[in-house]
């Protein structure tokens, strides 16, 4: 099997972005998004999933988050597909629950070349940091439809937002980290239409 490595660049009048993934890494991470929850939630992401991940990103901060945390999971979600290049020879299918304190959360990830999200989760506070809780949802939709999987992720039950919000993307790096393992029983795609392109 060949390096599963991608490097993504992009630049729009809002954003300058420069990220690259390792789909077969051990957690090292370099994260600079100028959004400390959005690092802290990327690096959750990397360090469950055993991704080796650097983020370099300049925003318009002036205006609010939402640009450069939606472009950011935009280019994670093209790195992912981009890393995992014909798909062949994945697990496909994986899934995690994740506890944290009080709060639990449930993500299930099919590496499916079909881009579909289901996300339940609701916030009580406005903000967690920099970051809009509104946009938790957001970049968990926009990682799917650029990564081309489909993604149901939940919040079960919790309080602290903080909590929740953290329980979902552990469990994000770990459902992910389950699909793209290899399946050393499988030699080819592991779809019936012996394809995963769509």
């Amino acid at each position: 099997m060949g390096e599963r490595k991608a490097t993504i660049s992009r630049r729009t009048n809002e954003t300058q972005i420069e990220l690259s993934l390792n789909l077969d890494g051990s957690g090292k991470v370099e994260i600079n998004t100028g959004i400390g929850f959005f690092d802290h939630m990327l690096h959750h992401i990397a360090h469950h999933g055993l991704f080796d991940l650097s983020v370099q990103a300049a925003g318009d901060l002036h205006v609010d988050a939402h640009h450069t945390i939606e472009d950011v999971a935009i280019c994670l979600g093209r790195a992912l597909d981009q890393a995992l290049g014909d798909r062949a020879g994945i697990v496909r299918i994986g899934s995690a629950y994740v506890p944290m304190d009080e709060a639990l959360a449930r993500v299930v990830v099919d590496l499916s070349g079909r881009a579909y999200a289901v996300i339940q989760a609701e916030f009580d506070t406005p903000q967690m940091g920099q970051m809009p809780t509104s946009l938790v949802v957001h970049v968990f939709e926009s990682i799917a439809f650029n990564a081309r999987m489909n993604l149901h992720a939940a919040v079960l039950y919790g309080r602290d937002d903080h909590h929740k919000a953290e329980a979902l993307f552990k469990a994000l790096g770990r459902a992910l980290s389950a699909a793209v393992a290899f399946d050393p029983r499988r030699g080819g795609v592991p779809s019936t239409k012996g394809t995963l392109t769509g």
